[in-house]
């Protein structure tokens, strides 16, 4: 585990909406949740429920906000554009088979958004907030989205973006970041083990 009065990054991803279920990349568009994916957020709102968290962030997104509400973490809530899922720009909407007619090959991790968001600018804008949460201390939350999510967890442990590729997040899982030693490490990853209870 984390370092005695470490940081600790309990990373949330919003539950399931109508998109994420059917592969959808899903920026900056604001949908809700289905019922299933309410069912998600009222059950990882069991396992988080007995954590003292010293700050919550929430993405302004209905569906990241709707996920830390069913956590009873709404209230204490900083919203933040910091955790606004990565803008897909031309992309928002479609599935990757359909983009892979007209552009093989292409991942968000190593190609970036055409007409959205780059990869140069969504490093930048988890490294800005990576650096704001590092002068924090103890159990923080962040209720955000799957890719910018596994994007942020890549610099956070200071490894290239296209490690996000790699580390698959499933709605409404819950992921721990921390330190060992000074090194940022991997806690916990995509635990979903609570929609079973």
């Amino acid at each position: 585990m984390a370092e005695s009065g470490g940081l600790e990054l309990y990373l949330i991803r919003h539950g399931e909406t109508e998109w994420s279920k059917n592969g959808n990349h899903t920026g900056l568009t604001d949908i809700p949740l289905t019922e299933n994916g309410i069912k998600q957020a009222e059950a990882t709102a069991k396992r988080i429920k007995d954590i003292t968290f010293g700050k919550v962030y929430s993405s302004p997104l209905q569906r990241a906000k709707t996920t830390c509400e069913k956590a009873g973490l709404l209230e204490n809530a900083e919203i933040t554009d910091a955790l606004l899922e990565w803008d897909y720009g031309e992309y928002e909407g479609i599935t990757s088979p359909e983009i892979h007619k007209t552009n093989p090959g292409w991942n968000v991790f190593t190609h970036g958004a055409p007409g959205g968001e780059s990869i140069e600018d969504v490093i930048k804008r988890a490294q800005k907030f990576i650096e704001e949460l590092r002068g924090l201390s103890g159990k923080i939350a962040l209720f955000s989205s799957g890719h910018f999510l596994r994007a942020f967890t890549s610099i956070y442990l200071d490894q290239e973006i296209s490690l996000g590729k790699h580390l698959l997040l499933s709605t409404a899982s819950l992921s721990i970041l921390g330190e060992d030693r000074g090194t940022p490490v991997v806690i916990l990853w995509n635990d979903t083990h609570h929609f079973d209870n």
